[in-house]
């Protein structure tokens, strides 16, 4: 559900920043691409921070101090 409010809200933004009556044809193009735009940078940032993650190292180190 979250993601398809989060989807529907950039659609609506994308819509609202760029003045787009979507009953127009030309309107509709441009919003499509936009939109697939917008959404291929969210795949790629959403790539880098799963590929940071996965990269960070998870356990626990030894003490270094004794005490």
């Amino acid at each position: 559900m979250f993601i398809i409010m989060f989807l529907l809200i950039g659609a609506f933004f994308i819509i609202s920043q760029n003045n787009l009556a979507l009953k127009e044809t030309g309107n509709l193009n441009k919003f499509i691409s936009l939109y697939s735009s917008w959404f291929g940078r969210i795949l790629d940032n959403s790539s880098n921070a799963v590929g940071y993650v996965i990269k960070m190292d998870w356990l626990p180190g030894q003490n270094s101090t004794k005490g």
